[in-house]
């Protein structure tokens, strides 16, 4: 092996996002796996993964339009509490002002079913909707697009420091997704291009 330069492929950390045994309300399942929807900032869908790094766990938090599949929202802490999750939603509201009755969808875990969270969503006029317990189809949007972003990035990178994976990560949806990368359930195009594209038939759809 030394002489082939050839190393073995370490087994992949695991650590457990979710935890949705607490005694906080659990939203209904307002979403249904309705994935397709007809405007912006209508229905999104949240949830946290992570980054192993030199320096210990990485977690990020995401909010993704279903609308475009355009991360409009994330946040990265070494913290798993709800400040990971505020931050995200908190990013998204200020970029994208939805309007009231928009529904955002994620898991149940303490993080997405405490106090603050569904102030914050309160406050913007947004509805809370949960998956049921365990199942990962219920969010299938935000689960395909964390397992791009490890095949794409994580699993080809050995990030040093936090602040390293903070700047891939950044590079990677800002500049990578949101732009440039091509999905086939937007016609091949990337989020920002179809947002672009659908803009006109947006504003017809407004003023009917």
């Amino acid at each position: 092996m030394q002489k082939y330069e050839i190393t073995a492929r370490p087994l992949r950390r695991y650590v457990t996002t979710t935890d949705s045994n607490h005694p906080l309300p659990i939203a209904p399942n307002r979403l249904e796996q309705q994935f397709t929807v007809e405007g912006p900032n209508t229905h999104w869908s949240a949830d946290i993964t992570y980054l192993w790094t030199g320096e210990g766990w990485l977690y990020l938090a995401v909010v993704l339009d279903l609308y475009s599949r355009r991360v409009v929202g994330w946040s990265l802490k070494d913290t798993l509490d709800r400040s990971l999750v505020l931050a995200a939603l908190e990013s998204a509201l200020v970029q994208r002002n939805p309007e009231i009755g928009l529904i955002c969808h994620s898991d149940r875990g303490s993080q997405y079913a405490s106090g603050d969270y569904q102030t914050l969503l309160s406050e913007a006029g947004a509805l809370c909707s949960m998956s049921r317990k365990g199942n990962c189809y219920d969010n299938a949007p935000v689960e395909s697009f964390f397992a791009s972003l490890k095949r794409e990035l994580v699993h080809r990178c050995t990030f040093s420091t936090r602040e390293e994976a903070r700047g891939a990560v950044f590079e990677w949806i800002a500049v990578w997704y949101n732009r440039k990368r091509r999905h086939s359930t937007l016609g091949y195009l990337s989020p920002e291009q179809f947002e672009q594209q659908q803009q006109p038939l947006d504003a017809m759809r407004r003023a009917a």
